[in-house]
């Protein structure tokens, strides 16, 4: 039950930290599995929560984020927990309007189209106060997880917000936000940078409620070349996870670990690997062996089922499995999907998934 704030104290003790361990690269008896979008509308119980409210209205609401954040984990013996919330609450606390529109996915009222619109942005952000409301959600879920698992926490990253800011909502090409790249680099750079300031304050925010580990979205790298994400991407993905820890040490937090999941963006997986983060998500356009040659051993890889796979029978979805844990190997690996899970999924199939993570995992372990 989600029923009453408590303070980020006395948090309740972790059950299973098979994730965490597996995140810090420790060795687990089976792979831990979660899935992006988990907390979703793949789930009737999910559109009865959220059917009255606004989508924006329902991030802003603790309990129902609360809620919504549980609800896959009772259904699905899942190693984690990821807050229910949504990447532009990072735009609206600089000032930006962003509402839900039906059937066309979030949009801009106002999107930033000249560089004088940097102006309207707010250059100073208190995260508490215009995104305390996610703080408070991560605090009530992680006791109302009651150590069940650990609760991820999580942000997008400044190129992917900084596309939505332009283009004012989705696009298949982000021409717009990338000729801003070309036509006003330092522009640009202007605002990556705040974005990136934003975020730092954020994501320590959100370990400081409770938040177990964190999660970096940069889910338009695909639509950079290795060039734009070398320039505009990287040193931002970079800075955020240097200046993150360098924060969390200097307030005594725990140091938490970080996951940095760049869309499409094979072309930069060294450079990533040796970002600062503990593990590297990959999406399922890459093959496990390749992304385990590029990162290393000393990274976590998490991923990289295809989310359509899910809409396989039950027991191809298992020899998927078996086959995708054969690749990466059982140990330092997180299990999830490519990608986020879709709307018309069959619940029944989620679970297929986790549990055949888990069934495999355990077996290959044994022999």
């Amino acid at each position: 039950t989600c029923s009453l704030l408590r303070s980020p104290k006395g948090f309740p003790k972790l059950k299973n930290d098979t994730f965490l361990r597996a995140a810090r690269g420790e060795e687990t008896e089976h792979t831990p599995v979660w899935c992006m979008r988990q907390a979703g509308r793949y789930l009737p119980e999910f559109l009865e929560t959220r059917a009255s409210q606004d989508f924006f209205a329902t991030c802003r609401s603790p309990k129902l984020c609360c809620e919504l954040t549980l609800q896959p984990l009772r259904r699905f013996p899942l190693d984690a927990a990821i807050i229910f919330s949504d990447i532009l609450v990072v735009p609206q606390a600089l000032g930006m309007e962003v509402v839900m529109v039906p059937g066309k996915g979030p949009t801009f009222t106002e999107p930033l189209k000249e560089v004088e619109d940097l102006l309207k942005l707010r250059q100073k952000v208190d995260v508490t106060a215009e995104l305390g409301y996610v703080f408070q959600a991560i605090t009530l879920t992680r006791h109302s997880l009651e150590g069940k698992v650990p609760l991820i926490g999580f942000s997008g990253a400044p190129w992917t917000l900084m596309s939505y800011m332009i283009e004012g909502g989705g696009s298949t090409t982000m021409a717009k936000a990338k000729s801003w790249l070309y036509r006003h680099p330092e522009a640009s750079h202007r605002l990556l940078r705040l974005l990136a300031d934003v975020i730092i304050d954020y994501l320590v925010g959100q370990v400081a409620a409770g938040a177990q580990a964190l999660q970096l979205f940069e889910s338009h790298a695909g639509h950079l070349g290795p060039e734009l994400f070398q320039d505009f991407a990287l040193p931002y993905i970079r800075d955020i996870a240097q200046a993150v820890k360098s924060k969390l040490k200097e307030e005594a937090l725990p140091l938490v670990p970080m996951i940095i999941f760049a869309k499409d963006a094979h072309y930069a997986l060294r450079d990533l690997a040796h970002a600062g983060y503990e593990v590297v998500g990959l999406d399922w356009t890459i093959r496990p062996q390749e992304a385990r040659a590029q990162v290393g051993k000393e990274v976590t890889l998490q991923g990289n089922l295809d989310p359509c796979a899910l809409y396989a029978p039950k027991e191809k979805i298992g020899e998927l499995v078996k086959k995708m844990l054969e690749s990466f190997g059982t140990q330092r690996y997180i299990a999830n999907l490519g990608h986020g899970l879709y709307p018309d999924m069959n619940p029944e199939h989620v679970g297929a998934f986790v549990e055949a993570v888990h069934a495999h995992s355990r077996h290959i372990n044994k022999h």
